[in-house]
Protein backbone atom coordinates (compact mmCIF):
# COMPACT_ATOMS: atom_id res chain seq x y z
CA UNK A 1 0.00 0.00 0.00
CA UNK A 2 1.35 3.36 -0.73
CA UNK A 3 -0.06 6.24 1.52
CA UNK A 4 1.17 10.10 2.52
CA UNK A 5 3.65 9.45 6.07
CA UNK A 6 2.57 13.14 7.31
CA UNK A 7 -0.80 15.28 7.65
CA UNK A 8 -0.31 18.51 5.64
CA UNK A 9 0.67 20.23 8.67
CA UNK A 10 3.68 17.83 9.19
CA UNK A 11 2.21 16.18 12.02
CA UNK A 12 0.96 12.48 12.31
CA UNK A 13 -2.89 11.58 12.65
CA UNK A 14 -2.16 9.40 15.92
CA UNK A 15 0.88 9.83 18.59
CA UNK A 16 1.37 7.79 21.20
CA UNK A 17 3.60 8.55 24.06
CA UNK A 18 4.51 6.41 27.11
CA UNK A 19 0.69 5.40 27.20
CA UNK A 20 0.02 3.20 30.66
CA UNK A 21 -3.42 1.44 31.42
CA UNK A 22 -4.39 -0.52 34.40
CA UNK A 23 -6.93 -2.27 36.13
CA UNK A 24 -7.91 -3.89 39.51
CA UNK A 25 -8.97 -7.37 39.68
CA UNK A 26 -10.44 -9.29 42.31
CA UNK A 27 -13.14 -11.12 43.83
CA UNK A 28 -14.85 -10.33 47.13
CA UNK A 29 -13.45 -10.69 50.00
CA UNK A 30 -10.28 -11.07 48.13
CA UNK A 31 -6.77 -8.86 48.42
CA UNK A 32 -7.71 -6.05 45.11
CA UNK A 33 -4.38 -6.43 42.49
CA UNK A 34 -3.59 -4.06 40.23
CA UNK A 35 -2.85 -5.29 36.46
CA UNK A 36 -1.02 -3.45 33.85
CA UNK A 37 -2.56 -3.96 30.93
CA UNK A 38 -0.31 -1.23 28.97
CA UNK A 39 3.13 -0.52 29.82
CA UNK A 40 4.69 2.16 28.67
CA UNK A 41 3.51 1.96 24.95
CA UNK A 42 4.91 4.50 22.56
CA UNK A 43 3.72 4.66 18.99
CA UNK A 44 3.17 7.40 15.51
CA UNK A 45 0.40 6.27 12.95
CA UNK A 46 1.10 8.73 9.86
CA UNK A 47 -2.04 10.47 8.35
CA UNK A 48 -3.34 7.87 5.41
CA UNK A 49 -1.88 4.51 6.86
CA UNK A 50 -2.86 1.73 9.04
CA UNK A 51 -0.72 0.00 11.77
CA UNK A 52 -1.54 -3.71 12.68
CA UNK A 53 -1.27 -4.61 16.03
CA UNK A 54 -0.52 -8.25 17.11
CA UNK A 55 0.42 -10.50 19.67
CA UNK A 56 -1.46 -13.13 21.95
CA UNK A 57 -4.40 -12.77 23.80
CA UNK A 58 -4.43 -11.15 27.13
CA UNK A 59 -1.36 -9.01 25.34
CA UNK A 60 -2.98 -5.85 25.89
CA UNK A 61 -3.85 -4.89 22.06
CA UNK A 62 -7.80 -4.44 22.57
CA UNK A 63 -7.40 -2.27 25.94
CA UNK A 64 -4.81 0.09 24.03
CA UNK A 65 -7.18 0.56 21.52
CA UNK A 66 -10.14 1.42 23.97
CA UNK A 67 -7.74 3.98 25.59
CA UNK A 68 -7.05 5.96 21.96
CA UNK A 69 -11.28 6.83 22.01
CA UNK A 70 -10.95 7.13 26.06
CA UNK A 71 -13.55 4.37 26.63
CA UNK A 72 -11.06 2.91 28.64
CA UNK A 73 -8.98 5.80 30.32
CA UNK A 74 -5.17 5.77 30.67
CA UNK A 75 -3.45 5.95 33.94
CA UNK A 76 -0.76 8.05 32.47
CA UNK A 77 0.91 9.41 28.77
CA UNK A 78 -0.01 11.06 26.34
CA UNK A 79 -2.61 10.43 23.35
CA UNK A 80 -2.06 13.18 20.75
CA UNK A 81 -5.12 13.02 17.92
CA UNK A 82 -3.53 15.47 15.54
CA UNK A 83 -3.16 18.78 17.59
CA UNK A 84 -5.42 17.35 20.22
CA UNK A 85 -4.66 16.10 23.95
CA UNK A 86 -6.91 12.73 23.85
CA UNK A 87 -5.68 12.36 27.54
CA UNK A 88 -6.54 15.87 28.63
CA UNK A 89 -9.79 16.49 27.10
CA UNK A 90 -12.75 17.27 29.10
CA UNK A 91 -16.74 15.89 28.84
CA UNK A 92 -17.14 18.46 26.02
CA UNK A 93 -14.05 18.18 24.59
CA UNK A 94 -13.93 14.26 24.19
CA UNK A 95 -17.54 14.43 22.27
CA UNK A 96 -15.49 16.93 19.43
CA UNK A 97 -12.41 14.21 19.79
CA UNK A 98 -15.21 11.29 18.73
CA UNK A 99 -15.84 12.84 16.50
CA UNK A 100 -12.78 12.07 14.75
CA UNK A 101 -11.61 9.09 15.94
CA UNK A 102 -14.12 6.24 16.04
CA UNK A 103 -14.12 2.02 17.47
CA UNK A 104 -14.97 -0.62 15.56
CA UNK A 105 -16.09 -3.55 17.82
CA UNK A 106 -15.00 -7.68 17.20
CA UNK A 107 -18.28 -8.52 17.59
CA UNK A 108 -20.74 -6.76 15.37
CA UNK A 109 -23.84 -8.55 17.18
CA UNK A 110 -23.31 -7.52 20.78
CA UNK A 111 -22.26 -3.77 19.57
CA UNK A 112 -25.27 -3.60 18.02
CA UNK A 113 -28.82 -2.30 19.73
CA UNK A 114 -30.73 -5.64 18.94
CA UNK A 115 -34.32 -3.23 19.52
CA UNK A 116 -33.41 -0.89 17.02
CA UNK A 117 -33.27 -1.28 13.14
CA UNK A 118 -30.23 -0.65 11.13
CA UNK A 119 -32.21 2.73 10.41
CA UNK A 120 -32.44 3.74 14.33
CA UNK A 121 -28.60 2.17 14.61
CA UNK A 122 -26.87 4.41 11.89
CA UNK A 123 -29.18 7.72 12.35
CA UNK A 124 -28.43 7.63 16.47
CA UNK A 125 -25.19 9.04 16.51
CA UNK A 126 -26.13 11.32 13.73
CA UNK A 127 -28.34 13.17 16.41
CA UNK A 128 -26.31 12.69 19.44
CA UNK A 129 -23.75 15.10 17.37
CA UNK A 130 -26.41 17.30 15.78
CA UNK A 131 -25.24 16.27 12.08
CA UNK A 132 -27.25 16.12 8.88
CA UNK A 133 -30.32 17.55 10.44
CA UNK A 134 -33.07 17.06 7.94
CA UNK A 135 -31.34 14.85 5.95
CA UNK A 136 -31.06 12.14 8.37
CA UNK A 137 -32.96 9.10 6.04
CA UNK A 138 -30.52 10.51 2.65
CA UNK A 139 -27.49 10.18 5.33
CA UNK A 140 -28.24 6.47 6.48
CA UNK A 141 -28.99 5.57 2.31
CA UNK A 142 -25.23 7.01 1.63
CA UNK A 143 -24.04 5.26 4.75
CA UNK A 144 -25.92 1.99 3.62
CA UNK A 145 -24.45 2.05 0.04
CA UNK A 146 -20.68 2.98 1.12
CA UNK A 147 -20.36 -0.36 3.20
CA UNK A 148 -21.99 -2.84 0.20
CA UNK A 149 -25.18 -2.91 1.65
CA UNK A 150 -29.19 -2.20 -0.02
CA UNK A 151 -30.36 0.69 1.54
CA UNK A 152 -34.20 -0.94 1.29
CA UNK A 153 -33.10 -3.24 4.20
CA UNK A 154 -32.60 -0.14 7.00
CA UNK A 155 -35.80 -1.17 8.36
CA UNK A 156 -34.54 -4.41 9.39
CA UNK A 157 -33.00 -5.62 12.54
CA UNK A 158 -29.52 -6.96 13.43
CA UNK A 159 -30.37 -10.55 13.90
CA UNK A 160 -32.14 -10.58 10.23
CA UNK A 161 -27.83 -9.73 8.92
CA UNK A 162 -25.28 -12.32 8.55
CA UNK A 163 -22.25 -11.35 10.51
CA UNK A 164 -20.19 -10.15 7.32
CA UNK A 165 -23.27 -7.69 6.91
CA UNK A 166 -23.50 -6.72 10.36
CA UNK A 167 -19.80 -6.25 10.79
CA UNK A 168 -20.62 -3.44 7.63
CA UNK A 169 -23.30 -2.42 9.10
CA UNK A 170 -20.72 -1.59 12.56
CA UNK A 171 -18.33 -0.02 10.24
CA UNK A 172 -21.32 2.07 8.87
CA UNK A 173 -21.81 3.46 12.19
CA UNK A 174 -18.45 4.16 12.97
CA UNK A 175 -18.29 6.40 9.65
CA UNK A 176 -21.60 7.88 10.08
CA UNK A 177 -19.77 11.25 12.14
CA UNK A 178 -17.06 11.56 9.71
CA UNK A 179 -14.41 10.37 11.47
CA UNK A 180 -10.77 10.72 10.57
CA UNK A 181 -9.24 7.67 12.82
CA UNK A 182 -10.71 4.36 13.08
CA UNK A 183 -9.62 1.81 15.79
CA UNK A 184 -9.97 -1.38 14.61
CA UNK A 185 -10.47 -4.03 17.12
CA UNK A 186 -10.14 -7.77 15.77
CA UNK A 187 -13.13 -6.77 12.45
CA UNK A 188 -12.99 -9.90 10.88
CA UNK A 189 -12.06 -12.46 13.77
CA UNK A 190 -15.59 -14.11 14.21
CA UNK A 191 -16.19 -14.18 10.16
CA UNK A 192 -15.77 -16.61 7.64
CA UNK A 193 -12.50 -16.17 5.27
CA UNK A 194 -14.33 -16.06 2.52
CA UNK A 195 -16.27 -13.34 4.58
CA UNK A 196 -12.78 -12.07 5.63
CA UNK A 197 -11.42 -10.73 2.70
CA UNK A 198 -14.89 -8.81 1.42
CA UNK A 199 -14.78 -6.68 4.46
CA UNK A 200 -10.60 -5.91 4.26
CA UNK A 201 -11.11 -5.24 0.33
CA UNK A 202 -14.08 -2.66 1.72
CA UNK A 203 -11.94 -1.15 4.32
CA UNK A 204 -8.67 -0.73 1.65
CA UNK A 205 -11.49 1.31 -0.69
CA UNK A 206 -12.41 3.42 2.01
CA UNK A 207 -9.25 4.46 3.32
CA UNK A 208 -8.54 5.66 -0.31
CA UNK A 209 -11.77 7.16 -0.80
CA UNK A 210 -11.98 8.92 3.02
CA UNK A 211 -8.02 9.08 3.99
CA UNK A 212 -8.77 7.29 6.81
CA UNK A 213 -6.09 6.04 9.23
CA UNK A 214 -6.45 3.27 10.83
CA UNK A 215 -5.50 1.18 13.73
CA UNK A 216 -6.28 -2.60 13.04
CA UNK A 217 -5.76 -5.03 15.92
CA UNK A 218 -5.57 -8.70 14.99
CA UNK A 219 -4.37 -12.57 15.59
CA UNK A 220 -4.33 -13.28 11.94
CA UNK A 221 -1.03 -12.20 10.44
CA UNK A 222 -1.79 -13.08 7.03
CA UNK A 223 -4.67 -10.70 7.35
CA UNK A 224 -2.71 -8.32 8.72
CA UNK A 225 0.34 -8.03 6.28
CA UNK A 226 -2.87 -7.92 3.30
CA UNK A 227 -3.97 -4.50 4.77
CA UNK A 228 -1.31 -2.81 7.13
CA UNK A 229 1.37 -0.18 6.34
CA UNK A 230 3.54 -0.89 9.24
CA UNK A 231 2.94 -3.63 12.21
CA UNK A 232 3.59 -3.45 15.99
CA UNK A 233 4.04 -6.56 17.61
CA UNK A 234 2.82 -6.70 21.54
CA UNK A 235 4.04 -8.49 24.30
CA UNK A 236 2.50 -8.29 27.93
CA UNK A 237 1.92 -4.90 27.64
CA UNK A 238 4.44 -3.92 25.66
CA UNK A 239 5.77 -3.21 21.83
CA UNK A 240 8.95 -5.91 21.46
CA UNK A 241 8.94 -4.87 17.90
CA UNK A 242 7.69 -2.38 14.85
CA UNK A 243 8.35 -1.75 11.31
CA UNK A 244 6.88 -1.65 7.96
CA UNK A 245 5.11 -4.53 7.21
CA UNK A 246 7.28 -6.14 4.73
CA UNK A 247 10.56 -6.28 6.36
CA UNK A 248 8.81 -7.22 9.43
CA UNK A 249 7.94 -10.63 7.74
CA UNK A 250 10.78 -11.07 5.40
CA UNK A 251 13.59 -9.75 8.48
CA UNK A 252 11.85 -10.07 12.12
CA UNK A 253 14.68 -9.38 14.52
CA UNK A 254 12.77 -10.11 18.35
CA UNK A 255 12.35 -13.88 19.12
CA UNK A 256 8.76 -13.20 19.94
CA UNK A 257 8.12 -11.95 15.93
CA UNK A 258 10.05 -14.83 14.68
CA UNK A 259 8.11 -17.87 16.96
CA UNK A 260 4.88 -15.80 15.47
CA UNK A 261 5.36 -15.79 11.97
CA UNK A 262 6.66 -19.66 11.90
CA UNK A 263 3.21 -20.57 12.57
CA UNK A 264 1.97 -18.68 9.22
CA UNK A 265 1.19 -21.44 7.11
CA UNK A 266 2.17 -20.68 3.86
CA UNK A 267 0.07 -21.85 0.72
CA UNK A 268 2.79 -23.89 -1.13
CA UNK A 269 2.87 -27.10 0.38
CA UNK A 270 6.83 -27.91 -0.51
CA UNK A 271 7.53 -24.58 1.37
CA UNK A 272 4.94 -25.41 4.25
CA UNK A 273 6.62 -29.05 4.61
CA UNK A 274 10.22 -27.80 3.97
CA UNK A 275 9.85 -24.68 6.84
CA UNK A 276 10.83 -25.43 10.64
CA UNK A 277 8.40 -23.83 13.11
CA UNK A 278 9.75 -22.43 16.26
CA UNK A 279 7.71 -23.75 19.44
CA UNK A 280 7.92 -21.62 22.67
CA UNK A 281 8.30 -22.90 26.12
CA UNK A 282 6.13 -22.19 28.81
CA UNK A 283 2.85 -20.16 28.90
CA UNK A 284 2.70 -16.89 28.33
CA UNK A 285 3.62 -15.14 32.15
CA UNK A 286 0.48 -13.82 34.18
CA UNK A 287 0.00 -9.81 33.98
CA UNK A 288 -0.19 -9.62 37.38
CA UNK A 289 3.57 -11.05 37.90
CA UNK A 290 5.44 -10.12 34.47
CA UNK A 291 9.07 -11.17 34.62
CA UNK A 292 11.76 -8.63 34.99
CA UNK A 293 13.90 -7.06 32.75
CA UNK A 294 12.63 -8.67 29.31
CA UNK A 295 8.84 -9.90 29.61
CA UNK A 296 9.92 -12.36 26.64
CA UNK A 297 12.95 -13.81 28.64
CA UNK A 298 11.20 -16.49 30.60
CA UNK A 299 10.02 -18.58 26.86
CA UNK A 300 12.90 -17.01 24.57
CA UNK A 301 15.82 -19.18 23.64
CA UNK A 302 18.01 -16.25 23.03
CA UNK A 303 18.28 -15.75 26.90
CA UNK A 304 21.57 -14.23 29.01
CA UNK A 305 21.64 -12.92 32.13
CA UNK A 306 21.23 -9.64 31.23
CA UNK A 307 17.76 -10.07 29.89
CA UNK A 308 16.63 -10.37 33.28
CA UNK A 309 18.08 -7.59 35.05
CA UNK A 310 17.69 -4.50 32.18
CA UNK A 311 14.64 -4.67 29.65
CA UNK A 312 16.33 -3.81 26.62
CA UNK A 313 14.83 -0.49 24.33
CA UNK A 314 13.28 -0.61 21.13
CA UNK A 315 16.37 0.43 19.26
CA UNK A 316 16.41 0.90 15.39
CA UNK A 317 17.16 -2.13 13.28
CA UNK A 318 19.29 -0.48 10.47
CA UNK A 319 17.64 0.74 7.44
CA UNK A 320 15.34 3.36 9.25
CA UNK A 321 14.00 6.72 8.92
CA UNK A 322 15.54 8.52 12.09
CA UNK A 323 14.36 6.43 14.55
CA UNK A 324 10.86 6.33 16.45
CA UNK A 325 9.60 9.93 15.28
CA UNK A 326 12.02 10.16 11.94
CA UNK A 327 11.17 11.84 8.99
CA UNK A 328 8.37 9.72 7.94
CA UNK A 329 6.51 10.21 11.18
CA UNK A 330 6.83 6.84 11.95
CA UNK A 331 10.76 5.44 12.35
CA UNK A 332 12.18 2.57 10.95
CA UNK A 333 12.70 -0.89 11.99
CA UNK A 334 12.77 -0.90 15.77
CA UNK A 335 12.95 -4.51 18.18
CA UNK A 336 13.09 -4.16 21.99
CA UNK A 337 15.94 -7.35 22.20
CA UNK A 338 19.56 -7.05 23.44
CA UNK A 339 20.37 -10.06 21.44
CA UNK A 340 18.62 -9.78 17.86
CA UNK A 341 21.84 -10.80 16.23
CA UNK A 342 22.91 -13.95 18.42
CA UNK A 343 22.52 -17.25 17.54
CA UNK A 344 21.03 -20.34 19.54
CA UNK A 345 22.64 -20.67 22.75
CA UNK A 346 24.28 -23.96 23.51
CA UNK A 347 21.72 -27.57 22.82
CA UNK A 348 20.57 -27.19 26.13
CA UNK A 349 18.59 -23.93 25.62
CA UNK A 350 17.99 -24.22 22.30
CA UNK A 351 14.27 -23.68 21.37
CA UNK A 352 12.21 -26.77 20.29
CA UNK A 353 12.19 -27.13 16.63
CA UNK A 354 10.21 -29.39 14.59
CA UNK A 355 9.53 -29.86 11.09
CA UNK A 356 5.94 -28.88 10.22
CA UNK A 357 3.69 -32.07 8.49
Amino acid sequence: MTAPALTVEGRPALTVEGLVAEYTTGRRGRRAQTVRAVSGVDLVIPRGTTLGLVGETGCGKSTLGRCLVRLTDPAAGRIMLFDTDVTAAGRRELAAVRRRIQFVFQDPYASLNPRLTVHAALAEPLRIHGLHRGRENERVRELLELVGLDPAHAHRHPHQFSGGQRQRIGIARALAVEPEVLVLDEPVSALDVSVQAGVINLLEDLQQELGLTYLFVAHDLSVVRQISDRVAVMYLGRIVEQGPVDTLFTQPRHPYTQALLSAVPIPDPRVQRARRRIVLDGDLPSPLAPPSGCRFRTRCWKARDVCAETAPALAEQGGGHGGPHGPEGSGGHLAACHFPDAPPPAPQGEPKEVTTP
